[in-house]
Parts: C-alpha cells; sequence; structure tokens
C-alpha cells in the first residue's frame, strides 16, 4: 500500500495562539489541518476521513451550523477538497471505492458527496448516535445535510475484531484489505475511532481527534494549548474515555515507537512533517 497525506481544508479558530501553538498573537485566527488519507491498495482507492467537499465550499451556510463558521471559520478553498487533490495527483476520483470514518463530525464527513459511490465504513455507535441529534451542540457538529450518500454506509459493532498492539480492533472491513483496521477510541463522540495502515516501512495510526496537538502525545510532560483544551472538553462526549485513550496512545508510542507512526487529525507541525509540504499546498502527482 502506497498512503498520501491529504489536508483537507483548513480551520482558521478564534484565539490563534492559544489554539495552535504557532500563530504570532491570540488576536488573529490559528490555523488546524484536517488530516485525511489516500491510500493505493491493489484493485482501489481508499480515503481516510474526507474533511469538507465540494458542496461545504459552495453553499457553506446552507450545509454548516453558523456557530461552527464563525469559531473555526474554515479557509474554503476548492482545490483543497479531497476530490480536487485526488484529480490534482492524477488519479480518477471515481476509484476511491472505500471511505473509512474516524468520526461524523462535519469537518471530516463533508466530502462525503464527492465521492457518490464509495463505501463508508464507520463504527455503528457513531451512526446511530449521530442520527439522533440529541442537543444543541449534536445538531450543530452532525449534519445530516452531508449524509445524502448513506444508503452507502456500513457499520461495525465496537469490541469484535481483536487485539492490536493493546487495543481491541475491528478487522475484516467489507471489501478492504487485512493492513487496514478501525480501532476503537471513543471519548471526542461515542463512536470515535483511529484507522491503522500497515505499509512497508510499518504502522500508521491515524488517530483522528483523540487528541488535538502534538505534544499531548510527550511521553514525559504532555501537553496542550488553552485554547485546544477548552475546545476538546467542549464537544467531548465521554472524558474519562477521552483522556483514557490519549494515555492509552502513549503507551502505544513506550512500547512501540519504532513500529507505530500516530498522528491525529488537527496539528499542522504533524501534518507537515509527515506530508513534506507546507499544509496550506494541494497535494501534487506522486514520483513513481
Amino acid at each position: 500500500m502506497r498512503i498520501h497525506h491529504l489536508n483537507c481544508i483548513s480551520t482558521c479558530p478564534l484565539g490563534g495562539r492559544l489554539m495552535d501553538g504557532r500563530s504570532d498573537g491570540i488576536l488573529e485566527r490559528g490555523s488546524l489541518t484536517c488530516h485525511c488519507l489516500l491510500v493505493e491498495t491493489a484493485d482501489s482507492l481508499v480515503l481516510v476521513d474526507t474533511g469538507m467537499g465540494l458542496r461545504d465550499v459552495a453553499d457553506p451556510r446552507g450545509r454548516l451550523s453558523g456557530f461552527f463558521l464563525m469559531l473555526v471559520s474554515p479557509d474554503f478553498r476548492e482545490e483543497m477538497t479531497a476530490v480536487r487533490q485526488i484529480e490534482r495527483m492524477g488519479f480518477d476520483p471515481r476509484d476511491v471505492r472505500h471511505i473509512l470514518l474516524t468520526h461524523l463530525d462535519f469537518d471530516h464527513a463533508g466530502g462525503l458527496d464527492d465521492f457518490p459511490h464509495a463505501t463508508v465504513h464507520m463504527m455503528g455507535a457513531e451512526r446511530d448516535y449521530a442520527e439522533q441529534q440529541k442537543t444543541w451542540l449534536d445538531r450543530q457538529r452532525f449534519r445530516p445535510q452531508q449524509w445524502n450518500t448513506r444508503g452507502q454506509w456500513r457499520t461495525y459493532p465496537g469490541g469484535t475484531g481483536g487485539p492490536w498492539m493493546g487495543f481491541d480492533c475491528v478487522r475484516d472491513l467489507e471489501g478492504l484489505p487485512p493492513e487496514l483496521l478501525m480501532v476503537p477510541l471513543p471519548g471526542h463522540t461515542h463512536g470515535h475511532a483511529g484507522v491503522a495502515l500497515r505499509h512497508a516501512a510499518g504502522w500508521h495510526l491515524l488517530a483522528g481527534d483523540a487528541y488535538f496537538h502534538e505534544h499531548e502525545m510527550d511521553l514525559r510532560n504532555p501537553s496542550c494549548t488553552p485554547g485546544l483544551r477548552f475546545y476538546q472538553w467542549m464537544m467531548e462526549k465521554d472524558r474519562d474515555a477521552r483522556l483514557g485513550n490519549q494515555e492509552r496512545l502513549r503507551e502505544l508510542l513506550r512500547g512501540h515507537r519504532d513500529e507505530v507512526t500516530v498522528f491525529c487529525s488537527h496539528d499542522v507541525a504533524e501534518f507537515e512533517r509527515l506530508a513534506g509540504r507546507p499544509a496550506g499546498v494541494p497535494a501534487t502527482p506522486p514520483a513513481h
């Protein structure tokens, strides 16, 4: 398998340096990535999360909540959508036959409509809770306007797949090779999951929103910016599970640092290290 790193529309939250830890001040807006993966398998392309999509760019107020548009002010550039980056890389978007979702938040699932023929894989708890639209914040974050392909969704129960480096995982994803696993990491949402991929250089684990800042994975002195600490608190569904899974991810790194690369969805520094380009630059055709 070959893995490509895509930033599928950055968000620009209020608070600047208090959020991302790298902006010049606190009165400007910060910058966070939406780190997605494009995976080349033997017979198709697989997308891990979608970021925001073409319809979000074209009609943000019709698709997204005013609350989050104000709070995180996405950088709506069509060339940064997953579908446009895939085209720019020389691939046919129709070859994206599978999408693995860490969770259904608006900034992870907005591009589903751009791949209408893809099978979408997620945890069953994520679909079930998101569809209930229980609270005001749920209705802001989980946007049914983005779910026009729900007939293509495939869901999986937790705790049924077997172990992976100390975690339970979901194996045997329908139509996907065994090198792709879903790793339940609840807390941020009830059905939140990471996605693990095995390739020639070892394992990659996209931990989604299990954490937000690279220093949260420091083994000696984990830390987070105050803005992102507050944002994670505001968005969490199960605090004990979220913090417990962060500690489990640090334990994973303590025991398997040479075997697995762990990264989250929103840290710019992590993205730029792995992608080898600035976060604001779309992907280019891969070298062969």
